[in-house]
């Protein structure tokens, strides 16, 4: 399967905020309050049409998490060296696009878009300082366009 972070659809009235909030509740049993929220990043719209507004969040290192089943199979602790390896990023052309797809080697796979653009904006913004770069012309591979 595809790797994806916590998320969800917006319910009537509220933010996109209080959705990453109450997504990463559901998802991981993770409760967190508006203060553990740094800010956004660029909206990424996938080739499926849905619209992924990166929330990015600050959260205790101790964080434990209670999977929710029905929603994750598996979770991942990523350390930020992981999105900073000299590897990284790579850019793949493929015939169905002239959009270059990206990928982020994390351990031993191979993150795509949509999750890896918003960890590599993630990597430019916050770790590198690198503020106006962006990533949404960067493809998804072929298999995620459904």
């Amino acid at each position: 399967g595809q790797w994806a972070l916590p998320g969800g659809r917006v319910d009537p009235g509220e933010s996109a905020e209080e959705t990453a909030l109450r997504e990463l509740h559901e998802e991981l049993g993770c409760v967190l309050g508006a203060d553990a929220v740094l800010g956004r990043l660029d909206d990424y719209v996938t080739r499926s049409g849905y619209v992924i507004t990166p929330v990015v969040l600050w959260a205790d290192a101790q964080l434990e998490l209670q999977l929710n089943p029905a929603e994750v199979a598996h979770a991942y602790r990523i350390g930020l060296h992981e999105l900073q390896r000299p590897d990284s990023p790579r850019f793949v052309d493929i015939p169905e696009s002239d959009r270059p797809v990206v990928q982020l080697p994390i351990g031993r796979n191979l993150i795509h878009a949509p999750t890896g653009a918003v960890l590599l904006q993630f990597r430019w913004v916050a770790l590198d300082g690198r503020h106006g770069e962006r990533v949404h012309d960067f493809e998804q591979p072929v298999f995620a366009w459904k």
